[in-house]
């Protein structure tokens, strides 16, 4: 389902202005094993990554399936490349999340990170990402997300971060998604709140250099002084600056992002704690909406 120029307005309307907040069901292969070891499909359930990527993507049908995971409290969702790729009940997954539930999709495009180098991770190189911008758009995505990961308050490492998020989102942008820029700081850094400091400066200084068409959304970590991004949320070529998790359990985070009225949530291991494969439907929807009500309520 490629998208029309309403479609486009209309999920852009969704972003920018609507009350919820945006899924994120994007874990890649590294990190895959642990979201299903968590989910309580445990190794020896699958032989070789086909396998996995199978049990992974039953986890994620499950997900959207689900009675709560609608437009009413979900904006958005992102997805890991292979999700894209598969179906739900028949239809591609981007359309079903826009056509079944009203969410609008979103893809992760990053590779993975590159080694620490100033204390910061900068994104492995993507030379065909403007292949993978051309499926997506034809697959009907909306926007895209890539992480970075910022450790310490380094000026240079996070000035290469920033400026390395930024360039590839205006490649994105020009391909007519909107780029979700994520340079995560690390919850555990020592020097977390002087970390944000410095990141927050290097973001306004590039959103300041963007053209006047450009827009991009913002995904941060939720900062230790609460409302530091106000700025960057009312900032022109701000669609929405949303928050991860970081780590923090559900309601430590929606504890946390609550206090940041400018930001709402975009939470991956919050939105689906305590659920399992193991679960009746009723006791699994009836988690599932559980937090997807706790991470609502805070995104408002």
């Amino acid at each position: 389902m490629a998208k029309d120029d309403s479609t486009q307005k209309q999920q852009f309307d969704r972003i920018a202005n609507g009350n919820g907040f945006i899924a994120a069901l994007d874990q890649s292969g590294g990190s895959t094993p642990k979201a299903l070891g968590l989910y309580g499909v445990t190794e020896d359930a699958y032989s070789n990554d086909a396998e996995m990527f199978d049990e992974v993507q039953k986890m994620r049908a499950r997900i959207i399936k689900a009675p709560d995971f609608d437009k009413n409290k979900i904006l958005g969702a992102i997805l890991f490349e292979k999700t894209m790729d598969n179906v739900i009940d028949g239809t591609p997954v981007a359309t079903y999340l826009w056509e079944s539930c009203g969410v609008v999709p979103f893809l992760k495009v990053d590779k993975g990170l590159d080694a620490e180098v100033n204390g910061a991770q900068m994104m492995k190189p993507m030379p065909e990402l403007d292949a993978l911008l051309a499926r997506a758009n034809d697959a009907g995505i909306f926007g895209t997300k890539m992480r970075s990961v910022v450790k310490e308050a380094n000026v240079d490492g996070i000035k290469a971060v920033v400026a390395q998020q930024f360039e590839v989102g205006k490649q994105i942008a020009a391909a007519g998604l909107v780029p979700i820029i994520e340079p995560e700081v690390d919850i555990n850094s020592p020097t977390k709140a002087e970390a944000e400091v410095l990141l927050k400066g290097e973001i306004l200084k590039q959103l300041n250099a963007l053209d006047g068409d450009t827009k991009v959304a913002l995904k941060l970590t939720i900062p230790n002084e609460a409302g530091i991004y106000d700025d960057l949320a009312d900032h022109a070529a701000v669609v929405r600056v949303v928050a991860l998790s970081g780590g923090y359990s559900t309601d430590d985070a929606c504890e946390k992002l609550s206090k940041n009225t400018k930001m709402i949530a975009s939470f991956s291991r919050a939105l689906t704690e305590g659920l399992n494969v193991a679960m009746s439907d009723d006791e699994y929807n009836a988690a599932l909406g559980s937090n997807i009500g706790k991470i609502y309520q805070a995104s408002l």
